[in-house]
């Protein structure tokens, strides 16, 4: 059976969905491709960091918004 790419635990960064094996959370990864940085600055800045992970960060963070939850969006998020 495969490694899930993404794991949560709560002794590892408070619980929040960490790449498996590293300290680097989805909520990163979203984070620094928000505010413009590429693919390649965020694998250089981050040896452990595959490209296969940051697309699975981004298939995780697909799947939790596709939940049935709705949260909105405030004034001050954007």
């Amino acid at each position: 059976m495969r490694q899930p790419a993404i794991t949560a635990d709560p002794a590892i960064m408070m619980g929040k969905p960490v790449v498996a094996g590293t300290r680097i959370t989805v909520e990163a990864i979203l984070d620094k491709f928000a505010a413009g940085e590429t693919l390649d600055q965020l694998l250089a800045a981050h040896p452990k960091l595959t490209r296969e992970a940051v697309f699975a960060a981004f298939t995780y963070a697909a799947d939790v918004l596709r939940s049935d939850t709705v949260y909105p969006i405030s004034d001050k998020a954007a």
